[in-house]
């Protein structure tokens, strides 16, 4: 186990007030908090673990839900400093611990204990832990209406804030790597017309419409592509090589054709200096890593073994 790896025994998600409304102060603040939102008048009796007096009081006011309020409460004011908590806000996942002190606050008698540190939400390595880049097993916890609940999905949570992956996740990517790598000279094998038609098959898959029929585009054009969503017109050029000067050339030419807003250049097989260039010149330059996990991205990896074979 790395020095560094984050362990907890215990994980609770809990519900920065209705919709998020504390969210803000307890994380962002220089002092970051965990506030806990149930309001009732029996704070000492609480800190003093006198459960009967706080189930008591709740018989009264939700008879039905006695036992899951006590049981929150007792979680908030008992959980030691190893316990962490998670939230969610700007869809990014948040996580911290928290000292054992359970302070009131006015006015609403809220319960709050210090953060240790700050609320993190990137991994041991930095990364940020984005909502959309984790499992829905455990951001489906963001609907639970109450304000606390235990998190059962703890060992992928944890993973997931150490950086580290499933052996199985580990495996398909890596045979994934080797797909793309794999890829690369079946591309480069490809007759020139069956180059051009895969990279028409490439932008196609990708939402382009073409606007010119493959092959009788003017000299200086090998596809005229249309973005509909966007209304963005695409000057493409595809090349088996080339040279600096050859892609210096058609970049010139785009940039006197008003009516495109971007440029691709295709080519599979190009010196670093093209490179540079494009990125200079704001032209998006395809070589042949990028094609060959485009191919695969675009589901015809199939296709591609077909006409090579």
């Amino acid at each position: 186990m790395r020095a560094n790896t984050i362990t907890a025994k215990e994980v609770r998600f809990i519900k920065l007030g209705s919709r998020g409304s504390w969210e803000k102060r307890c994380i962002d603040s220089p002092r970051p908090i965990v506030r806990f939102g149930f309001s009732n008048p029996h704070h000492q009796a609480c800190l003093e673990g006198k459960w009967e007096v706080l189930r008591k009081f709740w018989r009264k006011e939700r008879p039905k839900q006695v036992t899951t309020i006590v049981k929150r409460t007792q979680d908030f004011y008992t959980l030691g400093c190893d316990a962490l908590w998670i939230t969610f806000y700007k869809r990014r996942l948040y996580w911290c611990f928290a000292d054992t002190e359970v302070r009131e606050i006015e006015p609403d008698g809220s319960r709050v204990r210090s953060v240790i540190g700050k609320w993190k939400c990137t991994d041991i390595k930095g990364t940020t832990l984005f909502t959309d880049n984790l499992s829905s097993r455990l951001t489906k916890v963001q609907r639970f209406s109450g304000t606390m609940c235990k998190v059962h999905e703890r060992e992928y949570l944890l993973n997931r804030i150490n950086a580290e992956r499933l052996p199985e996740v580990t495996a398909a990517d890596k045979a994934l790597r080797e797909l793309k790598l794999s890829i690369a000279p079946l591309v480069q094998n490809l007759h020139y017309k069956d180059f051009e038609l895969l990279v028409d098959l490439i932008f196609s898959r990708t939402g382009y419409q073409r606007l010119s029929i493959l092959g009788k585009t003017e000299k200086s054009i090998d596809l005229d592509l249309l973005l509909p969503v966007t209304g963005s017109r695409a000057f493409v050029q595809v090349k088996s090589s080339a040279t600096l000067q050859i892609l210096k050339d058609y970049v010139k030419q785009y940039e006197s054709m008003r009516q495109y807003q971007e440029m691709f250049f295709v080519v599979h097989t190009a010196a670093e200096a093209l490179y540079d260039y494009a990125k200079k010149k704001r032209v998006k330059l395809l070589g042949i890593k990028e094609i060959s996990s485009l191919v695969v991205d675009s589901g015809i990896t199939e296709w591609l073994i077909q006409k090579t074979s």
